[in-house]
């Protein structure tokens, strides 16, 4: 029996804030994901390019992991930082993967490498919003 693939949702654009206000809204739309009911019962891992601008929106907990990365194109700068952060998150097996990128100017670099064989198995992507 095969694991079910990561659903990965690409943000990107406006602010880091309004990036991560946008994941918020969209994982407490998730089923058994709202504001008020901590009965979520899948792992989420939400990644964000850039540092906070104010204070933080997401929090960490035993359901969900956040990592943020350094501000910097991911593709110009080789997909290390990206590639080392998404392969630790997959290890988690989570159900939903929340990508936030602070710009499209090379979204289709990116769209590749999540669409290499490496990632294939592991990952669908679901949404893509712009802000």
């Amino acid at each position: 029996m095969t694991a079910a693939k990561a659903q990965l949702h690409l943000i990107h654009g406006a602010s880091y804030t309004q990036r991560e206000a946008a994941i918020a809204a969209s994982l407490a739309r998730l089923p058994g994901n709202s504001a008020d009911n901590n009965a979520a019962t899948d792992k989420n891992v939400v990644i964000l390019e850039g540092l906070p601008d104010g204070q933080d929106i997401l929090q960490a907990t035993e359901l969900m992991h956040i990592s943020r990365i350094a501000p910097g194109c991911f593709c110009c700068i080789g997909n290390l930082s990206l590639r080392v952060t998404l392969n630790r998150a997959l290890r988690q097996k989570p159900a939903n993967i929340y990508l936030g990128i602070a710009s499209d100017a090379h979204l289709d670099k990116l769209l590749l490498t999540l669409q290499d064989p490496t990632y294939t198995n592991l990952l669908e992507i679901n949404a893509h919003t712009s802000l």
